[in-house]
């Protein structure tokens, strides 16, 4: 028996995976579910592009605006409540299509990658102080030594991964990369059609990036900001492109022209690594945004779904 076939669309900021996702939704009697880590969140609509209440009407979506930006989450819990959503859509024939530009959830999803749960423990704990007392570099140099292809693609300053990546080491005496690459061998319970937005000019979803910006700030990002900072957010959710680059100008230490030009900025950047992402899933059908008209563009998605169904 085949296995169920699940859509994806994915693809870098700006890029229309939001209007593509909906539509084929709507052709192939489907219904979204996000791959968008901040878009979980709740009150955070503006700065993550949330799709608007029109574009909810038109099709349902799932797991999107229904926690506390208080709240921590991580990959695990999102490829749980995933594929309940997923397993719940199938159950009533119909397409589950998951849209979003996190690499990590897709690819989560796609491998059934999982997890080794570990509780707040000793090892964390006295690596946590370490942090503290030597500096995240000292930690970040043990990495280096245990586990170089961990920290190779790792920020020095990212100390949650960083932590993590000793704590899975010194727990089990395997690295972290060693431990994914085990969690990808269990086979994957659907098929996925993976379609990828891109765009043959660079420039122009850059300038895309740059009028959406401009948009966000007319629409109230600076009120949202402020409101965001006031709830006392979690780690996670102070990874959103789009409070922290302004909270100089709320600081009164920089204009606002300055912070929009700095959003716009870390947003391309944001934009280039997603592309790098998918770019390795060599599964993906590539459609280029600017270089096909936007019917075009969803007829040609649709077929290639249809194709694999």
């Amino acid at each position: 028996m085949d296995k169920p076939l699940v859509a994806v669309v994915a693809g870098p900021t700006a890029s229309g995976k939001t209007a593509l996702g909906i539509e084929i939704a709507k052709r192939l009697g489907g219904e979204i579910v996000s791959a968008d880590s901040m878009q979980i969140y709740k009150n955070m609509d503006i700065a993550t592009a949330m799709p608007t209440s029109v574009e909810q009407a038109q099709a349902v979506h799932h797991l999107i605006g229904f926690l506390s930006p208080g709240e921590d989450f991580s990959v695990a819990k999102y490829k749980e409540l995933a594929f309940e959503a997923i397993d719940d859509i199938l159950s009533r024939g119909k397409l589950p299509v998951v849209v979003g530009g996190t690499g990590l959830y897709i690819d989560t999803l796609i491998n059934n990658t999982e997890f080794l749960d570990y509780e707040k423990n000793d090892i964390r704990q006295s690596l946590e102080q370490r942090a503290e007392k030597e500096g995240l570099e000292s930690l970040f140099c043990e990495l280096q030594r245990v586990d170089p292809k961990t920290a190779e693609r790792l920020h020095i300053n990212d100390s949650k991964r960083i932590i993590r990546a000793l704590e899975v080491y010194m727990s089990t005496g395997k690295t972290i990369s060693q431990q994914c690459e085990l969690s990808h061998l269990n086979e994957s319970r659907y098929r996925f059609c993976v379609i990828g937005l891109t765009a043959e000019n660079r420039q122009y979803l850059y300038d895309r990036i740059n009028l959406r910006v401009d948009k966000m700030l007319e629409a109230g990002l600076i009120d949202e900001a402020k409101e965001f900072f006031e709830m006392n957010p979690g780690n996670t959710a102070k990874q959103a492109i789009g409070y922290k680059e302004l909270k100089p100008y709320l600081d009164g230490f920089v204009s606002l022209e300055e912070a929009a030009e700095k959003l716009k900025m870390e947003t391309r950047r944001y934009a280039k690594r997603q592309l790098t992402w998918f770019r390795r899933n060599d599964k993906i059908h590539w459609l280029s945004v600017d270089t096909t008209d936007k019917d075009s563009l969803f007829d040609r998605a649709c077929e290639i779904i249809n194709s694999e169904r």
